[in-house]
């Protein structure tokens, strides 16, 4: 099965176009080697793919017939991801909780003593 195909298959892409532009964009690596879309995919073979800035790293069980449930993906492979990854993710997730969109406006009084406040505990 090809590498874009599998990955649609067992739901780490919602549509094949998308997993087939990850492939073109070498985000994807197939025992360490970028691969193109059309790399044939067997048991055995080790998948990393980046998405949402998260390494995923995959071991292909078996080959599925076709796009599989969201209960019968496990069947078809092993993620080996590190839980590092996941921290990570949280972690960029409370460093965006306090951004100011660029063109929102002058700061508030309360953005502006927050600002101070901020300034006053780093010195």
């Amino acid at each position: 099965m090809r590498i874009d195909k599998y990955l649609w298959c067992v739901r780490y892409y919602k549509t094949r176009t998308l997993a087939t532009t990850a492939c073109k964009k070498g985000h994807i690596k197939v025992n360490g080697d970028v691969v193109k879309p059309s790399r044939e995919v067997y048991a055995t073979d080790k998948i990393e793919l980046r998405k949402n800035q998260i390494n995923y790293q995959l071991t292909v069980n078996d080959i599925p017939p076709n796009r599989v449930s969201a209960k019968l993906v496990d069947i078809y492979r092993t993620d080996t991801t590190p839980k590092a990854q996941f921290e990570a993710q949280e972690l960029l997730k409370y460093s965006k909780d306090y951004y100011r969109k660029k063109g929102s406006g002058r700061p508030t009084k309360k953005d502006r003593r927050d600002i101070d406040d901020f300034k006053d505990e780093n010195d």
